[in-house]
């Protein structure tokens, strides 16, 4: 990741700022980063661009049990009269973190149980972390604030400028964030960003694979569409029952055939799946028009797909529609998609689509 060599080189040329602004959006790994870079500063016998894994600094920080890593996040009231304090969630938040690095913000709140109630990190939190931070570090070294979420602060984020300003000696503070315009802007223009840009594609499916996600076909598909979000490719693993393209191919075929009796068939065995299982239908054949757009215009360039995908995705380029069809066929899905989650009937919606995008491409017969 460039990000992690980024801050690996600033550390070893000793340029680190005291206060780094980690931002990206929601699955693109903040925060994991900021554990390993916690981890990395921590480490007794750091291995060139990584932490050894192995010594008592790198295990404490590990279990997010380092005496001077302090943790802040968004938390509720752990009992009627208390104010949100994040210590009084810190072991759930350890088992947390464990079990869902890439877990959302929701997420967390739903796994202490806070239902609707909105998290948040309070001016007593503020004041708690200015006292503790001032205090000498309990292993002689680095003090290291991660805050999680700084979004949540709210204008009592304020209370903090001193104290991001002028740090105590040895002490580096680290905030994730994905939503950066939610930040205070007196925090923002006092910390140095770093901006994580999407997972590629290919790391997504890689990561499926080798953590036995789901097989290579479905996590190569579901990479494609998870728009460079980690977090999002484990959702719809959970709601991807099945391989994608044969469905796809099938319909393009009936499309093409001018296959009326399919084409209502089509909409019906659709209509009786989940809501999320239509969404991934309609975002995967949306990527796979996206690739066919750039086949068509860039024929050269390598098609970053399966075989058969690749195949189908240069045949469609090759037909006679025309690139505004391509792009209304986009729109047409995009639509579909927007109205089946704000809970549109379904069966209508399908049927609707399935002829406008009939009307696109009547005129233009291929078998692919």
């Amino acid at each position: 990741m460039a990000a992690k060599e980024g801050l690996v080189r600033m550390w070893s040329g000793n340029l680190f700022p005291h206060a780094l602004l980690i931002t990206g959006s929601e699955g693109t790994g903040g925060l994991p980063l900021a554990l390993a870079l916690a981890q990395y500063i921590f480490c007794e016998q750091k291995n060139g661009n990584d932490s050894c894994g192995v010594c008592a600094g790198c295990s404490k920080a590990a279990r997010l049990e380092h005496a001077d890593l302090h943790l802040s996040f968004p938390s509720i009231s752990h009992k009627s009269g208390h104010k949100p304090r994040s210590r009084d969630h810190i072991q759930e938040f350890r088992e947390f973190v464990k079990q869902t690095p890439y877990g959302t913000t929701y997420d967390w709140l739903q796994f202490i149980g806070a239902e609707n109630k909105q998290g948040n990190i309070t001016a007593d939190e503020c004041r708690e972390i200015i006292e503790t931070l001032y205090l000498k570090s309990y292993e002689g070294g680095k003090k290291v604030l991660l805050m999680w979420r700084p979004e949540y602060l709210g204008k009592e984020g304020n209370i903090l400028l001193k104290l991001i300003e002028e740090p105590p000696a040895d002490t580096i503070m680290i905030f994730v964030a994905e939503n950066r315009d939610d930040i205070l802007a007196t925090i923002r223009s006092r910390t140095q960003e770093v901006r994580l840009t999407p997972i590629p594609a290919t790391e997504i499916a890689n990561a499926l694979i080798e953590r036995s996600v789901t097989d290579a076909v479905r996590a190569s598909q579901i990479a494609q569409i998870a728009l460079g979000s980690y977090t999002e490719a484990l959702r719809l693993c959970r709601h991807s029952e099945n391989d994608l393209f044969p469905e796809v191919r099938n319909l393009f075929n009936i499309l093409f055939t001018n296959n009326g009796v399919a084409i209502s068939k089509f909409a019906d065995e659709w209509s009786k799946a989940g809501r999320e299982q239509q969404k991934n239908l309609l975002q995967y054949i949306i990527h796979l028009l996206e690739h066919t757009i750039r086949a068509r215009y860039a024929p050269t360039l390598p098609v970053a797909l399966q075989d058969a995908e690749a195949t189908f995705v240069k045949k469609l380029a090759a037909s006679r529609i025309s690139f505004e069809g391509l792009k209304e066929m986009t729109e047409i899905l995009t639509d579909t998609a927007y109205f089946i989650e704000r809970n549109a009937h379904g069966k209508t919606q399908l049927h609707a689509m399935l002829i406008r995008l009939h009307h696109v491409v009547l005129g233009a017969p291929i078998h692919i």
